[in-house]
């Protein structure tokens, strides 16, 4: 009889995640208008049913696929953005997750599902939760390569938090006229530009308990920086 619980349960994991596959692929590819019962069913192989049985409904089975696609993200793009010192490598590392997310569909994923609590109040309060994570990631990182700096001052780590998100919501709606994404590659390319040129901005200040090389060799770099600018 323990078998027969053992394999039962294992079927009934199996199916469930077979299911939040088919949900992910179906938001991904057809859109929240085309992520019915019935079509992920089929793409996981399942009866229909079985959307309601292991997730209560279609709603909650295409969160638990967001939630599942955001832990795998979050664990990659820690990784990515960990080795980042600089505001030119942070620009980049944003650069590549965006990339990435867009390749993969994971801003499509996302965007559908927000698209849809405009009209579905329901699904407001768990989209926002489920933003919340990012915009603390967004602001960590930020914070640690820039935290102390005269540019952390004039831009705040949650204000930048929440305008990288809404440049990543709004890049999905706006890739229905860049199909080429011409438009949004010229958006990175103007932010590659201007994080050199920010450098100044980017300088931690003295704090009270730095050794004494550290300000000095800071003030010696922006002199530098500062002379470069000018013969430039």
């Amino acid at each position: 009889m323990a078998k027969s619980g053992g394999t039962g349960r294992r079927n009934s994991e199996e199916t469930r995640e077979r299911l939040v596959s088919a949900a992910a692929e179906t938001l991904r590819e057809e859109g929240y208008a085309g992520a019915s019962a019935r079509a992920i069913a089929a793409r996981a192989e399942a009866n229909s049913a079985l959307v309601f049985y292991h997730f209560g409904g279609v709603d909650q089975l295409l969160l638990a696929a967001l939630d599942r696609s955001s832990a795998e993200r979050m664990a990659m793009y820690r990784e990515l953005t960990a080795p980042a010192r600089t505001l030119e490598e942070l620009v980049e590392a944003a650069v590549r997750i965006y990339r990435t997310d867009l390749e993969r569909g994971y801003i499509t994923e996302f965007s559908e599902l927000v698209a849809a609590a405009v009209t579905k109040p329901e699904l407001r309060d768990e989209i926002r939760d489920r933003a919340e994570p990012w915009i603390a990631f967004i602001e960590q990182e930020w914070e640690r390569v820039l935290g102390g700096s005269p540019l952390a001052r004039l831009l705040p780590a949650r204000e930048v938090a929440y305008g990288a998100i809404t440049f990543y919501l709004g890049v999905n709606l706006f890739s229905v006229l860049d199909e080429d994404h011409s438009r949004t590659e010229a958006v990175f390319e103007l932010g590659g530009r201007l994080a050199p040129r920010a450098k100044l901005l980017t300088l931690r200040l003295p704090r009270r308990g730095r050794g004494p090389a550290e300000p000095a060799e800071e003030a010696e770099e922006a002199g530098g920086v500062a002379g470069a600018d000018a013969a430039g």
